[in-house]
């Protein structure tokens, strides 16, 4: 069994910090406040909650478990589990998927990239800036938004040359930390703004009339997103886990902590953006709008941006790390290749292909997919139909699939949970998460 020892996450806090990482990242900062704010606030905040727990979270463990349970990578995960059959086509998905989200994810990390210089440089809050127009000149400059492109993807092919632990852990045992720190601070600061409290209460109160068919599909998407599920990301991390690690106990960790991010994100963000009269449905630039705005307000404002963009960048890169890593592992399962060799070329192609969303507030402006930008609609393909239809193959593989002794051995490593837990989640992996992702999918459609 290929469990690559030399390669192993050194403790139980190093792993869940990573996997959190792994997943608290853009979905969590970046994308639920915009999300949240375009699809009814509160009401969606809760159908996230509820999709995360019901269904994320069993679908997390399942990763886990083909992950330990094979002890290799995505795509080889599954022809061990599942010799001479086309079950490795989920790992081979998920490789794509990866492929396809880095290549308009690395665009918003490089605008991160470039907001923490700016700021390390005095050069975001000043008096005469406003920051919609500056989001708009960063995003709207070919050059900037290439270089800031390239930058990012420089960032993670040194980091995933020097393989799994290469620092990632070490690192996140204590940014991760940190970053909640920040994030508390701003959430204080947001909530003590003037008119904060229509803010909150668009967030945190439901207003069911406002969901749709499409915003509960957007609800389902954005926890798997935010999970970081469906693309055997977990299942490639969790290749290089001991057994001394209880997997349940695990994922529950990596979700709690993801829907308290996700809170306090909301937290931050909205009783700003109802405080300066920003509206909530603003889109991917709201957080690049607000969290200026907010900082602007406080004291050594300068300084506090500057640290919680670097520590929102070092966020996004463990997320952005996880994907190039099982782009590489999958190309170096056999070891006849050199992981930098294909992690440089993995990343260069990458490159290339988050051209056409890197220019899409530009030159590809009027450029269109069904209606939508390149960089929306790679988004929409990648978080409302390839991620689903990846949890959809993995409930699928665990439900009926997956050899179910080696299955409950997984579950149950190193905890005492109940004896009637397995089968209630395995019933949910082989009945409910199917049934629940295809209603969702065919009703956004208008099918059903």
């Amino acid at each position: 069994m290929q469990n690559q020892k030399n390669d192993q996450w050194t403790t139980k806090l190093g792993f869940i910090l990573s996997s959190a990482g792994a997943a608290v990242g853009l979905g969590a900062i970046w994308k639920f406040p915009y999300m949240t704010g375009m699809n009814g606030g509160g009401a969606f905040f809760f159908l996230f909650i509820l999709f995360t727990i019901v269904i994320g979270l069993p679908l997390l463990i399942a990763e886990f478990v083909i992950g330990r349970g094979s002890g290799r990578e995505a795509v080889s995960a599954y022809k061990f589990l599942a010799p001479k059959t086309g079950w490795s086509i989920i790992g081979k998905w998920g490789v794509l998927g990866s492929f396809l989200l880095m290549s308009f994810y690395s665009v918003v990390g490089g605008w991160v990239l470039i907001y923490s210089g700016l700021s390390i440089v005095g050069m975001i809050i000043k008096e005469d800036v406003v920051y919609e127009q500056l989001f708009a000149t960063i995003t709207g400059s070919p050059v900037i938004t290439l270089l800031g492109l390239a930058g990012f993807l420089a960032i993670n092919i040194t980091v995933v040359s020097m393989g799994i632990k290469g620092g990632i852990e070490k690192a996140s045992k204590i940014l991760m930390p940190l970053l909640f720190i920040f994030f508390i601070i701003l959430v204080i600061r947001a909530v003590t703004f003037e008119g904060a409290v229509e803010g909150i209460q668009f967030f945190l109160q439901p207003d069911f009339s406002q969901i749709t068919g499409e915003s509960i599909l957007y609800a389902l998407g954005q926890s798997f997103f935010s999970l970081a599920v469906g693309f055997s990301v977990m299942v490639t991390y969790s290749s290089y886990l001991g057994k001394d690690v209880s997997l349940p106990m695990s994922a529950t960790s990596v979700s709690l902590m993801n829907i308290f991010v996700s809170l306090l994100a909301g937290l931050a963000i909205f009783p700003v953006v109802f405080s300066f009269g920003l509206t909530p449905a603003e889109g991917p630039g709201l957080l690049f709008m607000v969290l200026p705005e907010a900082f602007s307000q406080m004291p050594f404002g300068e300084l506090f941006l500057s640290l919680f963009l670097l520590l929102f960048l070092f966020a996004i890169l463990t997320s952005s790390f996880s994907m190039l890593e099982i782009i590489t592992s999958a190309f170096t399962a056999n070891k006849a290749r050199s992981r930098t060799r294909v992690a440089i070329i993995a990343g260069t192609i990458i490159f290339f292909a988050g051209i056409p969303a890197a220019l899409s507030s530009s030159h590809m402006a009027e450029v269109k997919l069904f209606g939508l930008t390149v960089f929306d609609a790679t988004d929409f393909l990648v978080s409302n139909m390839l991620l689903p239809g990846g949890c959809l193959l993995i409930a699928l593989f665990i439900g009926f699939k997956m050899d179910k002794e080696l299955i409950k051995k997984e579950f149950y490593y190193s905890n005492n949970l109940p004896v009637g837990l397995f089968p209630m989640w395995f019933q949910i992996m082989r009945w409910i998460a199917p049934v629940t992702i295809i209603i969702v999918f065919l009703g956004s459609l208008g099918i059903i």
